[in-house]
Formats: C-alpha cells, structure tokens, sequence
C-alpha cells in the first residue's frame, strides 16, 4: 500500500468516526412546513411553520427556528413549547437549546405548567440532565390558593420542590408569608423556611428563622427566634407548633406568653394554647410574673392555667401544685391558688401560708382583695392563725375561727379576728423593749391593730378572760398556742426562691 493510498484509508476512517460521533451527539429529529438551508451558512437549517423536534424524548414545538447541525444547538422563535413529560410543559416567547448539554433557555412571558402548578417568568433556565429550572430575576407560581413570588429560584421538576431566595412572598387567601429563603413541595404544599420569615393573618404575626407550614392544613412548626404575636398577646419559645385551623397551638423550651394589656408574663418550658377555649396550660419551670410599677409578684406552680376573656386578657390564672409567691411586701405559698383578674381576687387554698412584714398568716383557705395594684383586704376562713415576731425575738399570737384584715399602703394595719379567739401577747413598757408581761387570754371576737410592723393594740370585744402572767411564770411550753408553727425557713427572701419548696 503506497503513502497516498495510506493517507485516504486513515481520512475515510477519521470522517467515519467523526459522523457517527456527530450522529450520536445530534439524535435530534425534526419536521415543519417549510425546511430549507441558510443562504449565508449551509450547516444551518431553517425551519418554518408548524416546527417540531424532538430530542431524546422531549418535544419542542415553535411557529420558526433555526437548527445549527454542526454546533447541535436549536434557536425557536413564537409560540414555543417544550413538552417534558405528560404533566410538565415549557412556553415561551423565545428558546436556545444546546443538544449537547441538554440546556435550554427561554425567553419572554416563560411559563412552566406542572399539573397544578404555574411558574411564570421573563428568563428559565431549564437543565434537562438534572431537572432542574432557574431563573434570576423575578418569577411566580400559582399553586392551588397560594401565589408566590422572588426574585431568585430554582424548580426540581423531578421532586416538585422550589427553591426561592430574595424577597420571597407567599399570599394565601388566610395569611401572607414573607421570607429571605423557602423551599416549596407543590406535591405536599409544605413550606419549608431557611431564613427570617415573617407570617401575618388577621389573627396573628408569626416570626420565624427556621421551620415549616403546610398549606394544605394550616398545621406548621417554627424555630430559631421563633414568636407568635395578637394584639394583646405575645407569645415566645425556643420551637413552636401552630395548627391555625384548629386555633391551637405549643410551644417548647423557654417559653415566655405575655399579656400586654394586663402587664402579666408566663413563663416556663412548655405551655399548650387554646384560642377557641381561650385557655392556656405551662408547665416545667411555671412562672407567672405581675409586673407593677412599684414592685412585681413572681408566683411559680407545677402548672399555671390561665382562661382569657374576648380580648385575649387573662381573666382566671390558677396555679397547682408546690405554689410560692414573693413580693417585695408580701410572700407565700400554697398547694393550688386562683386570681380572679376582673375582681382582684386571689384564693388560696390547702395549707396556705401569707408573710407580710413580721406577721404570718395561716387558714384553711385565704382570700386577697386588691385594687389599684395595691392590697386592700384579706379574708382567713377556718382555723385562722397570725404570729408576729416582736422586735425582742418573741412570738405574738392569735387564733380564731375567722379573720379579717384590712391593709393602707400594702401594709396590714388592722384585723379583725370573729369566733373562737384565743391570744398570747407579749407586753412591752413603752419606749423601751423590757417585757411587763405575757398576756393570754380567750373571746369571741377581738380586734388587732398593727403599727410599724409590729402589734400595736389587742382590744377583746366580746366575752374576754384573760390572765396577764410576768414573764418568769408562764413555762416555755405554755408560750404558744396549740398548732402554732413559725415557718420563716419556707418564705422566700427573693424572687428565685420561689422554686426552692
């Protein structure tokens, strides 16, 4: 075989190779009206009328195009249309397609259908390898009864999931929902939040930094800064869970629930809200804080359940289990306690314990009457009982069937003690902390007057007997009354002992 014979076996050979190479890159099968060869360039075919391609089973349909044979790429102009699959079609204005990536880009009113969902756009980016379409500047789908816009996203045909970023809003006839980032199943209907987000409704304002809503069933979970406000709500926690169909609502870890118009603040690790009950439930860590502008009450339970009127300002707030108060000018601690709102009322009940200043005051059951954020009144009923420690270290005390106590500035300053009185009471010289003696006596009903925090006067109104005894002559044991227990390693010195039982 000679050289030039040589030579031309090796070019049929590369031209061979190269054509199959081509065939196998191009595989793009066309049809229209009109087909003829560029008059400037013969390796570009023009394509008019009723244009259609083909291309590894995906359909392009346009009214004129341009097909560039050696570079395998298509240009399609009017009324384009990329068929997907069954359910999932491109149009446009305008289209580029490069057959060898797989990548087409559409121009001018884009529109991407996928069952019953509608993206529109000026730009899409479609990547058939992957799925995946894209757009830069400006888009929005309508899904069912949510539209929703951005500037930047990103549709994963194949998991019916986008992706948008920048200036997302999402408008569903209940609520509209403003994020930086959000994935969206159009299968699911879940959104899914990546960034600061922002839900507001009539209702209610939701923020949020991480979390999802599915909008299918109104039910979502947020987290990261998570808070959800009303008008006279505001309600807090490290996640919450919301069903807005449903009115109901949890929240986890932190939690802090105030109402701003009554100026009360619940806290606690887990509280469940009912809006159609107008209830809630905390617990873990309760804590009920009344903030005053003088002083604030700090009161902790095992469970705090607070009932709300038609404005959402709690009306009832009832506190069980292991209950401790404090305030400045008065402490105490119960089993379980009620605070009626509307009347200033607050009940305690089972084995109730009340400190203010130097006195402690026991019962079966005590009632507290305030008014203009201060205290005016205070009901012992049944087995009534004060002990006030004197500033000489003694214990002053009275017993009676039923009390009743009357405060001036938060400071109890006269009571009234019905049935059954029984007192020791330690007497004083005037201006001076000598003992005269130890006064104990019994009536139906006497009347205490307190002065500087301490027991001022004891004037017996009915049926006294009494014996005044010096002070070496009455035995220790016989310096209290029966059931008398001083209880001052239960009160709380601070805020924080509340927690401490």
């Amino acid at each position: 075989m000679n050289f030039n014979l040589k030579y031309n076996f090796f070019l049929i050979f590369f031209l061979f190779i190269t054509l199959i190479g081509n065939s196998q890159k191009t595989s793009i099968s066309f049809q229209a009206d009109n087909l003829r060869n560029h008059e400037f360039d013969k390796d570009i075919r023009v394509l008019v009328g009723n244009v259609i391609f083909n291309h590894d089973g995906a359909l392009l349909y346009c009214d004129s195009a341009y097909f560039y044979t050696v570079e395998n790429k298509i240009e399609a102009f009017s009324n384009v249309r990329i068929k997907v699959s069954d359910t999932l079609n491109i149009y446009g204005k305008k289209l580029r397609y490069d057959g060898n990536t797989k990548v087409a880009e559409i121009f001018e009113n884009v529109k991407l259908i996928d069952n019953q969902t509608t993206l529109t756009t000026n730009y899409l980016n479609y990547d058939r390898n992957t799925g995946i379409a894209s757009y830069i500047d400006k888009g929005k789908i309508v899904d069912n009864d949510n539209v929703l816009t951005s500037k930047l996203g990103y549709y994963y045909t194949n998991k019916k999931q986008f992706f948008f970023k920048k200036d997302v809003l999402l408008v569903n006839p209940k609520y509209t929902m403003e994020s930086d980032t959000l994935l969206y199943n159009t299968k699911s209907e879940i959104a899914y939040f990546l960034g600061p987000t922002d839900i507001v409704s009539k209702e209610n304002k939701i923020y949020c930094e991480n979390g999802w809503y599915n909008t299918k069933t109104d039910k979502s979970q947020f987290s990261k800064n998570s808070w959800m406000q009303t008008e006279n709500q505001y309600l807090e926690g490290d996640s919450m869970y919301y069903d807005r169909k449903n009115k109901f609502g949890k929240a986890f870890n932190n939690v802090v629930l105030i109402d701003t118009a009554k100026k009360i603040t619940l806290q606690g690790n887990y509280i469940e809200n009912d809006e159609i009950l107008k209830k809630s439930m905390i617990t873990d860590s309760a804590l009920a804080i009344f903030v005053d502008e003088d002083d604030t009450l700090y009161l902790h339970a095992d469970t705090l359940r607070a009932t709300y009127d038609s404005t959402d300002n709690i009306k009832l707030l009832k506190a069980y289990k292991k209950v401790k108060f404090y305030r400045f000018d008065i402490q105490g601690m119960c089993d379980s306690l009620s605070f009626f709102m509307t009347d200033s009322l607050m009940s305690m009940f089972h084995d109730p314990v009340l400190w203010t200043d130097n006195n402690q005051l026991t019962a079966d059951t005590i009632h507290l009457v305030s008014g203009k954020k201060k205290m005016k009144e205070m009901f012992l009923n049944a087995n009534a009982f004060i002990v006030s420690l004197s500033d000489t270290g003694e214990y002053n005390q009275v017993k009676g069937k039923n009390m009743h106590g009357y405060f001036a500035d938060n400071q109890l300053y006269k009571v009234e003690v019905k049935g059954n009185s029984e007192t020791i009471y330690f007497l004083k010289e005037d201006n001076s902390d000598d003992l005269i003696g130890i006064n104990k006596a019994v009536a139906s009903d006497l009347l205490i007057f307190i002065n500087k925090k301490q027991f001022e006067s004891i004037t017996f109104i009915t049926s006294p007997e009494g014996i005044l005894y010096p002070v070496n002559e009455l035995p220790i044991s016989e310096r209290v009354l029966k059931n008398f227990k001083w209880r001052d390693n239960k009160r709380p010195k601070q805020k924080f002992d509340v927690f401490k039982w």
